[in-house]
């Protein structure tokens, strides 16, 4: 009896259980983090590099798009849309490299402050 009731709950519970659903900002800021995280992986060589930035950069550029026309995102007053939106050069990296003719790398280190000749002259040593 006990085990037929655990095989019911078991049923009703994964009948009533959803799918997480992650919205499409969600998903453009995996899609971005996970770039982020390629730019600065020592362990791939500088073709490797390039070729995965390639088609994360595709990706990211149509997840963009995905979230500039979602209907879904007007009118919603939450802290990640607001915060998404007001750090436009940050949020739609590919889109904004694009429009100020830079490499994504670049454009990313520049809206922290970083420029490529910077981390060049910089030396590696201890503390």
């Amino acid at each position: 009896m006990k085990t037929k009731f655990l095989i019911l709950a078991g049923a009703a519970f994964m009948a009533f259980a959803t799918a997480a659903q992650a919205g499409t900002l969600e998903n453009l800021e995996r899609e971005r983090s996970m770039t982020v995280n390629t730019f600065l992986d020592s362990s791939l060589s500088v073709d490797e590099r390039q070729a995965k930035l390639d088609s994360q950069r595709r990706r990211l550029v149509d997840l963009e798009r995905i979230v500039m026309r979602d209907k879904s995102l007007r009118g919603q007053n939450t802290k990640t849309v607001r915060i998404a939106f007001q750090n436009y050069d940050v949020t739609f990296l590919g889109h904004a490299s694009a429009e100020k003719g830079h490499t994504m790398v670049d454009h990313w280190l520049t809206q922290f402050g970083v420029s490529t000749d910077s981390l060049m002259s910089t030396r590696v040593g201890s503390r």
